[in-house]
């Protein structure tokens, strides 16, 4: 059976594939992430989703590797991961009453070739005060997730609805990816 590798130190990403009955072992990406200007959403989580595959992979040209990225999109704005408490109310009330959309890229590297796709789902929060924003930050949540929110935890207190894969807002498309492996010959171990 193929070696199957996923560069990405995300617990998310992990959780999601080991639900899925994936064996796999973590090899984390260290990359020093670069985005070609004037991209789009899409494109720019495709890019980023690819340099972590491919660093990985020129070490473990045998396997399957497994890179992918997360960015929150208001408009034409992409928002990272706060940098303190200030950039995440920013964030959290530009955010409020709105309806943001979510990208995350995946890419799969083998000697087979590469593949890369993203899945974009669009998510409404409620209208938050000043409160409700103050006590999601003191729940320290907001400050290693893109969008200053994770929707699998307190967080979910802020989304009115989704539409599209949740769990490509956790951090994986996990159904998508699924099926992509399975043309590469991983699949579940069950």
């Amino acid at each position: 059976m193929k070696s199957f590798i996923l560069a990405s130190g995300s617990p998310r990403r992990k959780e999601l594939l080991e639900q899925a009955h994936y064996s796999f072992s973590v090899k984390t990406s260290h990359v020093i992430e670069k985005v070609e200007e004037g991209l789009s959403p899409a494109e720019v989580v495709q890019q980023l989703a690819s340099q972590k595959a491919e660093e990985v992979w020129k070490k473990n040209k045998e396997a399957i590797v497994l890179g992918s990225d997360t960015v929150v999109a208001f408009g034409d704005e992409i928002l990272g991961k706060p940098e303190d408490k200030e950039e995440a109310q920013a964030m959290l009330t530009m955010l409020s009453g709105h309806t943001h959309s979510v990208y995350t890229g995946v890419a799969l590297y083998s000697q087979e070739g590469n593949k890369m796709f993203y899945e974009k789902t669009d998510v409404e929060f409620y209208s938050l005060s000043d409160d409700d924003i103050a006590m999601y930050i003191r729940s320290g949540e907001p400050f290693d997730k893109a969008g200053s929110y994770g929707i699998q935890g307190f967080g979910a207190y802020l989304v009115k609805r989704i539409i599209g894969d949740y769990f490509a807002v956790v951090g994986l498309p996990i159904a998508k990816t699924m099926r992509e492996l399975q043309k590469l010959g991983i699949t579940p171990n069950m």
